[in-house]
């Protein structure tokens, strides 16, 4: 089992989507804002102190097309897109600590895959579900442009020709059928298996937050989910990447019966900024629960091993991933200690 241990950099909340589960993005003046550098570098430099590995960027999708203060904190820096100002601050993230950046700044084509990965050695974004039916009214992607399951199909086609390692999944309990589960996950090993661009799929467990419209939404039933991931097990075969957030449920060991073989990101330092309400698991405690289960825990990079290599990482950024793992292609983190 493995996991990368990583702090949480939420780069903007702004966002021009509105999806009725979400508690991340939020309008001016009622907490939507970006980061500034001096904000960036502080986190990634107690992430760097913490001995993680990971930077993750997080933010709202292309919120400067419905929010002019968004536009106007990119003009006054000369910028055109949240997505330079993510490539900016991955630079910077790179310059001032040993930590790899992950993007999910959400849709992205060709050319923005191409400027984030010098710095970024792997990027992600969930697909969700391929049904475009969750984007008619009443239904949680009504009004969700960066939701239409084309254009994040797309998004992964891209990063096949980029050759930049990425990181999908579903999301589980929005209003999907089942039939729509199994659709979305023959689609993502298609994906994996035209593209070569799949490192990883996450199965995420849909969580009702109190400040959303879908806060008296019926979460999946632990039991009941772990046959979704016993089922992304088998769809995508024995030697795909599959992980379950463990925060996202109690007894989180159930999962390892399924088929899991990743934890996914998990942070000493920050909060979960998707799930606020949903604290990590201690490191010390996931290593104890893990191994009481049969498997031993092992920390890796953003990018995973197999994906190691001078096909699918930036020349300039190669030798430093390399020089942060082991001859197995996994983290070389000092884990004495998983202390908050």
């Amino acid at each position: 089992m493995t996991y990368s241990r990583k702090v949480f950099i939420p780069l903007t909340t702004l966002c021009r989507d509105r999806c009725t589960y979400c508690t991340f993005a939020k309008p001016p003046g009622a907490g939507g804002m970006y980061l500034d550098p001096e904000e960036v570098v502080a986190i990634a430099r107690a992430g760097d102190h913490a001995g993680c590995t990971e930077a993750l960027f997080t933010l709202g999708d292309r919120p400067e097309e419905r929010w002019p203060q968004a536009a106007s904190f990119l003009a006054d820096r000369d910028l055109t897109s949240t997505i330079d100002y993510v490539a900016e601050m991955s630079a910077l993230v790179r310059a001032e600590t040993s930590l790899f950046p992950h993007a999910n700044p959400g849709l992205l084509d060709d050319d923005e895959l191409r400027q984030l990965r010098p710095t970024n050695p792997s990027m992600g974004m969930m697909l969700e579900n391929i049904t475009p039916r969750l984007m008619e009214r009443g239904m949680p992607h009504y009004g969700t442009l960066s939701k239409d399951p084309a254009l994040r199909v797309a998004t992964i086609e891209a990063a096949g020709r980029v050759k930049v390692p990425f990181t999908t999944g579903i999301l589980v309990g929005i209003g999907e059928t089942k039939g729509e589960i199994v659709d979305s996950l023959f689609t993502l090993s298609d994906l994996a298996q035209a593209t070569g661009a799949i490192q990883e799929v996450i199965v995420q467990n849909f969580r009702a937050k109190a400040d959303t419209p879908m806060r008296h939404s019926a979460e999946p039933v632990p039991r009941w989910f772990a046959r979704v991931v016993a089922l992304a097990r088998w769809i995508m075969g024995p030697g795909a990447n599959v992980q379950v957030p463990p925060n996202l449920t109690e007894q989180f060991e159930i999962y390892l019966d399924a088929g899991i073989n990743d934890w996914g990101g998990v942070s000493p330092l920050t909060i979960d900024w998707v799930n606020p309400e949903a604290p990590w698991p201690h490191l010390d405690e996931l290593r104890e629960r893990t191994e009481s289960a049969g498997f031993e825990l092992r920390p890796r990079l953003p990018v995973y091993p197999e994906y190691i290599d001078e096909d699918w990482i930036d020349a300039g950024l190669y030798a430093d991933v390399v020089a942060a793992v082991d001859n197995d292609g996994l983290g070389l983190i000092t884990e004495t200690s998983g202390a908050r």
